[in-house]
């Protein structure tokens, strides 16, 4: 009997402590962060960026026709295009700061925000918060957080489920 006692406290404890191991940490995808690798004119062409990332992951921030998506890069060099703008048809731009779901130093989701322009007023845009996971083998998104109340919360709670779920379609 006090086996089976000690095994249901062990269980519960290991489920408590389970999402407590995920960790964030934030990079920066700010154009002056990164260090270009292509820019047309600087107003109204094209950039691509290589921005630090975390356990040899990088993120690639490419702009074209006023719209900004990522880019993962692996250690080993491999590119998952995530294709934000597949999403949202208007003019974007990514936040200035990604946060990255760390589970004992590797990254398994990240977090970005993601502002797109209204279609009928460019002066007002919606914050959007994309999820996507991040491995080896493949990356990409797997949920998309409207605003409203608790949104990074629940980002972070997508985020740390992320790599058992499909990828969005992105066309």
């Amino acid at each position: 009997m006090k086996k089976a006692i000690g095994a249901c406290m062990l269980l519960a404890l290991c489920a408590v402590t389970l999402p407590a191991q995920n960790k964030s940490v934030y990079t920066s995808t700010a154009t002056k962060a990164c260090r270009t690798i292509h820019q047309t004119d600087k107003y109204a062409g094209s950039y691509e960026g290589e921005c630090r990332g975390v356990a040899g992951y990088k993120l690639r921030l490419l702009e074209g026709d006023i719209r900004q998506t990522l880019n993962v890069i692996t250690p080993a060099k491999k590119k998952f295009e995530l294709k934000f703008w597949f999403f949202y048809g208007g003019f974007s731009t990514i936040g200035e700061k990604v946060e990255w779901r760390v589970r004992r130093g590797v990254p398994i989701a990240l977090i970005a925000r993601y502002n797109v322009a209204n279609a009928e007023d460019s002066t007002k845009s919606t914050s959007y918060l994309l999820i996507s996971k991040i491995g080896l083998t493949s990356s990409c998104v797997t949920d998309v957080v409207e605003p409203g109340p608790r949104q990074n919360e629940r980002a972070r709670e997508l985020a740390d489920v992320a790599t058992g779920k499909p990828c969005k379609p992105t066309e």
